[in-house]
């Protein structure tokens, strides 16, 4: 497997490279031989020349490289050491000291955990504690906290927190060195991962399947990829009032109201007034009711949108299709813009002036930016990659995922499913911040719903997870009433008389033609707008569905 640059989720700095075995021979045994100014990470330099270095300016672009240590078992005289830089660690923490303010420059992303010093670690974790108690950190108030400490103890004790305060860096460099800690760390942790990865591919377990470690290997670097992307600082609210301001500009030119991405469907988009960047927006309903239907339905209708007006309308749209094919995703959307029976273009039961309508259709359709991945199983450390690549590559305006419940969860929640579903849709809401863009995702409904006189959907019938309430912007049901009317003709009761059965049977028809071609999407949360139910029209037969007009509506 290959991955672009671009997958890859951090960048920094080169390590230096690897000595080249074929310098020294073809197996281990030639080693011994080697010539020492050949190693690439340097032995350990005389006592004088270190204390030379430590009274020198620490450097906020240098990486300290540890002493080579000889490997047991091995004839290396030295290996590369994970990537650290001491100094820079002793530098912010004696900055820390100097000037406790120098904290507010790193608290957005740094943490105690990310040096690599373990006292430097400690000591800048008591900083925090101090701090948050509202005590000043500096080498007194912190020997408090060390007096028994036998680590401390071991490099000086409370003579080595001097030895940090000496060597502070000014306030203005702190939030420079604290990203060289940062990057160090995630470089560490990315060794780390590698060398698991390694580790469980020789792994000689039969339970270890290949498809699983590559699946954990995703997640793992998808969590250390999202670490800290979260976490922000406060903006002003001028900054909030302009990005306001942009957003009812952009829908008082386009006129409606509508600031998203098009759903091509009148009463829906006046309802959300489009599908807004970075919302989650939830489609769920029992199986037959068209979410599937209805979800192509708007990404034809984006792409197109797209195509029409040359990008000033509608969008990119990036589809996951865990369920349905590539090709029969097409079909259907093939059905609905030449209006001839899906089912029929299956089998080949079209008339000449079908198929080529079909023809016609499927020519105009041919540069529409929709742009299908049909892959089963796909975790979301996997959908995440795929939609950056294809916003890189293509542009990407809308991400529609069919349906929540076949993407895959971690290893680590496969055995409890409500966990899974809620790292799913935390997941999912993530990726529509980190894009900007609005992801839909298609989800079930519990079969309670099936219980109950009404079956009109409520958020308590979400399925599996009250988390998929909690992270969606927007939830919407959709619901068609013929689908249980058709299932429930009525049959002539016991003493009931043939003129009431009559008239009941007759209610019953009127009925069913009246909703025959009726669906109805219920916006049950909205986070940003009113609570809405949206009528439809939907022609079963080409899975289409448009704007409910008064001439779908049967005269009696």
């Amino acid at each position: 497997m290959t991955h672009s640059d671009d997958d890859i989720p951090f960048d920094g700095a080169d390590e230096p490279p690897l000595a080249n075995p074929d310098d020294y021979g073809t197996g281990p045994q030639d080693y011994d031989d080697a010539p020492d100014d050949h190693l690439d990470v340097p032995i350990a330099d005389a006592p004088v020349e270190q204390e030379a270095q430590a009274d020198a300016a620490p450097s906020p672009t240098k990486t300290e490289w540890l002493p080579a240590k000889k490997p047991q078992g091995t004839n290396l005289e030295g290996f590369r050491t994970p990537p650290c830089n001491f100094e820079a660690e002793k530098a912010l923490i004696g900055a820390l000291m100097a000037n406790n303010r120098a904290y507010d420059k790193v608290s957005e992303f740094l943490r105690p955990e990310h040096f690599a010093d373990p006292i430097n670690s400690k000591v800048f974790a008591a900083c925090i504690a101090l701090m948050e108690r509202g005590q000043i950190a500096d080498p007194i108030t912190l020997s408090n906290f060390f007096e028994r400490d036998a680590q401390l103890s071991e490099i000086g004790g409370n003579q080595y927190l001097v030895e940090l305060a000496a060597s502070a860096v000014t306030i203005i460099n702190a939030a420079e060195y604290g990203r060289i800690i940062y990057d160090l760390y995630i470089k560490r942790e990315l060794i780390h991962l590698g060398t698991e990865m390694v580790n469980n591919a020789h792994s000689g377990e039969i339970d270890a399947a290949a498809l699983d470690q590559i699946q954990h290997a995703e997640q793992s670097l998808f969590n250390l990829a999202s670490m800290g992307e979260v976490e922000g600082g406060f903006i002003t609210f001028r900054d909030s009032l302009l990005t306001a301001i942009q957003h009812a500009q952009v829908a008082h030119q386009r006129g409606g109201g509508l600031a998203g991405v098009t759903t091509g469907l009148r009463d829906l988009d006046k309802a959300l007034g489009g599908l807004h960047r970075s919302d989650l927006l939830i489609l769920a309903g029992r199986p037959s009711m068209g979410k599937t239907a209805l979800v192509t339905c708007i990404a034809y209708n984006a792409a197109y949108a797209h195509k029409r007006s040359q990008g000033k309308e509608g969008g990119v749209v990036g589809f996951f299709s865990l369920e349905m094919s590539a090709e029969q995703l097409a079909g259907r959307i093939l059905s609905q813009a030449c209006a001839v029976n899906s089912s029929a273009m299956r089998k080949g039961e079209m008339s000449n002036e079908e198929f080529e309508r079909t023809i016609a259709a499927s020519q105009e359709l041919m540069d529409t930016p929709l742009h299908i991945d049909d892959t089963p199983g796909l975790s979301v450390s996997a959908l995440r990659t795929r939609a950056r690549r294809l916003k890189r590559q293509h542009g990407l305006d809308l991400i529609i995922v069919d349906y929540l419940q076949l993407v895959s969860g971690s290893p680590e929640t496969k055995n409890n499913r409500v966990n899974e579903i809620s790292e799913i849709t935390r997941g999912l809401k993530m990726l529509a911040k980190e894009l900007d863009v609005p992801v839909i995702a298609l989800s079930q409904l519990s079969r309670a719903v099936e219980q109950r006189e009404d079956k009109r959907p409520q958020l308590s019938d979400l399925r599996e997870s009250g988390s998929i309430e909690q992270d969606a912007d927007v939830v919407m049901f959709i619901y068609r009433e013929f689908y249980y009317l058709d299932r429930a003709e009525p049959s002539k009761r016991e003493s009931e008389g043939d003129d009431k059965f009559a008239e009941r049977y007759q209610h019953w028809e009127q009925r069913c033609e009246e909703m025959v071609n009726r669906s109805e999407v219920i916006i049950s949360k909205q986070r940003h707008g009113p609570l809405a139910n949206i009528p439809l029209f939907f022609k079963g037969e080409f899975t289409q569905f448009g704007d409910l007009d008064e001439e779908h509506i049967p005269d009696y």
